[in-house]
């Protein structure tokens, strides 16, 4: 019986330990996106190629994890040269005044799921922000710790200053709600 014991305690440690500490991000594995209306008959979808986190993990299934994130904004990519000159305008992200997207907050478990809650920075304006996260586990391979994450959430870019409207009849060029989708590949720091 002892040995069971001692079995089921080392297993359980080595759990909460694999998810301790700091991770940063695996960009060859990982896709900071986002997706916006575009003629409010289909979208546009997007990425930043530029971009860092920091998560620091507590608990063994990354609850109460602390986040930090940053994008570039001159690194906005849609395949379209003409298109993302526009949106580095002023019209939009003014890349040269404001040259990172930031978001600082906390994983946190709720039912069978998390939400990512945090302070989500654009341009001059910092606002509570939520966002749905699916945790795809971790595991070991290639000598590193490794865990995955999908993010899902919306904001309004209006709120953010980013509010260039041209119309199109009744309907926005581009719309106002941009929904962010992230899909990244975590790497324990040693």
């Amino acid at each position: 019986m002892k040995k069971i014991y001692l079995l089921i305690m080392s297993v359980l440690v080595a759990g909460v330990a694999a998810a301790q500490g700091t991770w940063t991000i695996d960009k060859a594995h990982s896709k900071v996106g986002f997706n916006v209306s575009h003629f409010a008959v289909s979208e546009v979808e997007g990425l930043f190629k530029d971009y860092d986190a920091k998560i620091s993990s507590t608990a063994a299934d990354f609850d109460g994890a602390e986040i930090e994130f940053s994008a570039k904004t001159a690194s906005i990519f849609t395949d379209n040269e003409r298109r993302d000159t526009h949106l580095k305008s002023d019209d939009f992200f003014n890349a040269e005044k404001y040259p990172e997207i930031k978001f600082k907050g906390k994983l946190v478990k709720e039912g069978s799921g998390y939400v990512l809650k945090g302070d989500f920075t654009m341009r001059d304006v910092t606002k509570p922000a939520t966002f749905e996260v699916t945790y795809g586990g971790s595991t070991k391979a290639f000598g590193s710790e490794k865990a995955g994450f999908k993010l899902r959430g919306k904001i309004n870019r209006f709120d953010y200053n980013l509010k260039w409207d041209k119309m199109n009849g009744a309907d926005l060029i581009v719309g106002k709600e941009v929904e962010i989708v992230c899909k990244v590949e975590l790497n324990k720091k040693a």
